[in-house]
């Protein structure tokens, strides 16, 4: 069974191993099967300065992964709906993975995109939950954006 708020505290968690950067958030992500395993985690700029938190995740699962039903991902902040660096956004690569659900904490600020994943979301069929209880924590490792 599932603990939606403890899923969600480990993903804010793993937001500490970003490396810093003054033009992106440091985010971590799950993902979860319907049963609670952990199938992946990610965590912004992990591998490349450019990797996304819930992009890693689903990376890690293999080319054309696709999501058993029930799945999960439980992201520190908003899925982007909008970027720079890459062609795909991550709320795209959930929606190609065929991904249920996506809980997150933190809705994305518009420091530097317009944040819509939830909405993209949510009008594609995906149910989409925010526990903002954990924003305060998804905040920490991105005071050096906000506090600028």
């Amino acid at each position: 069974m599932r603990d939606d708020r403890e899923l969600l505290a480990r993903a804010v968690a793993l937001a500490r191993r970003c490396p810093p950067s003054q033009t992106a958030f440091s985010v971590g992500a799950l993902v979860v099967a319907a049963d609670g395993t952990v199938l992946a985690e990610g965590w912004s700029r992990r591998h490349d300065p450019h990797d996304h938190a819930e992009e890693s995740a689903l990376h890690d699962l293999g080319p054309g992964w696709r999501a058993p039903p029930g799945t999960t991902v439980y992201s520190s902040l908003e899925p982007c709906s909008a970027r720079a660096s890459r062609p795909r956004t991550c709320s795209e690569l959930i929606l190609a993975a065929g991904v249920d659900r996506v809980v997150f904490a933190w809705r994305e600020p518009s420091l530097f995109v317009e944040g819509e994943g939830a909405e993209l979301l949510q009008g594609r069929g995906v149910e989409v939950v925010q526990l903002p209880e954990l924003a305060d924590a998804a905040r920490v490792p991105n005071r050096h954006l906000l506090d600028r």
